[in-house]
């Protein structure tokens, strides 16, 4: 698969292509659907599929500090849309001028002049260009005039619920990682870099790696998580998560601490990932450290059990 950065360096002799677009935070199961449709609209044509979607998010563009929390990097995005077979990845930086964008102007600039496609594969809800103007109706005006197809495709709804990128935030910053995972297909994951703590948990007989994450990055509501850590050696090791301040011990910075379970290492520095799996319980305070030692036990034997293995 080739990643793009913008659209200046397109190959020589670049033809025509399927085109999906969007900011796809999560890949999730709705956005699988759509891109496997791109992808094998683009097999049956002939021609590359190509998924563009946009840096930073629209959303700090247009209204600075309103940036969702994210789902899955730019990194992240890429490795997904290519296990679903799609050619090129292109991220488009999104700025303040392309904000104000005509959403005709959009489509003749950079969908006909520039990308040449042949069909755009979009969600029935998407819109495009300066205020949102553009909708799937006039995709498929416009593509009537320019000569390329459009398809607006059904959102994917389960027993009522439609996958959004919207909904699964709403899970996990409820701590329902067990429904993230069945709207994205997958255990929410979240990376990042292990950095020191202040060593109580090893004091305690249960040694911690502190996740140091990425600024907007979908953190799940305070509580302990059974989780599998992802070594970035491609190791999945099993591991009792806690998200919070730790209330016990009067805590004030938000952190997320991983107890490997059965693995005896020092991750200091190290880039890893945390899958959540299921929320054990919510963040509590205990009246002494025998008491947290207690239930962190009952925590890790949960972990255990739910994971599998002795």
């Amino acid at each position: 698969m080739q990643r793009w950065r913008g659209l200046d360096h397109l190959p020589g002799g670049w033809g025509r292509c399927v085109l999906t677009i969007g900011v796809f935070d999560g890949i999730h199961r709705g956005h699988q659907a759509l891109i496997r449709r791109a992808v094998d609209l683009a097999g049956q044509k002939g021609v590359p599929s190509v998924l563009m979607t946009f840096d930073p998010h629209p959303s700090e563009v247009v209204r600075p500090g309103s940036h969702p929390a994210q789902l899955s990097s730019l990194r992240q995005r890429a490795e997904l849309v290519e296990r679903l077979g799609v050619d090129v990845f292109c991220v488009i930086p999104f700025t303040v001028e392309l904000s104000r964008m005509p959403a005709d102007e959009f489509v003749h600039e950079i969908l006909v002049d520039r990308l040449h496609v042949a069909a755009v594969v979009v969600g029935e809800n998407f819109t495009f260009g300066s205020k949102a103007a553009g909708t799937v109706e006039l995709l498929r005006t416009l593509g009537r005039r320019f000569g390329f197809v459009t398809e607006g495709a059904d959102l994917v709804t389960d027993d009522g619920v439609t996958y959004s990128s919207t909904y699964i935030r709403a899970c996990i910053d409820a701590g329902d990682v067990a429904a993230a995972a069945q709207a994205l297909g997958r255990p929410h994951r979240l990376e990042g870099i292990v950095v020191r703590g202040d060593g109580r948990g090893r004091e305690l007989g249960f040694p911690t790696a502190n996740l140091s994450t990425a600024r907007f990055a979908a953190v799940p509501a305070d509580g302990v998580y059974a989780c599998w850590f992802v070594h970035s050696d491609g190791r999945r090791l099993r591991a009792a998560v806690s998200v919070g301040t730790n209330p016990t011990f009067s805590g004030r910075e938000r952190r997320v601490e991983a107890y490997v379970l059965d693995v005896e290492e020092d991750f200091y520095g190290q880039r890893v990932a945390l899958e959540f799996v299921r929320r054990l319980r919510a963040m509590e305070r205990f009246d002494t450290v025998d008491a947290l030692l207690v239930r962190m036990r009952v925590d890790v034997d949960e972990t255990r059990e739910l994971l599998g293995g002795a």
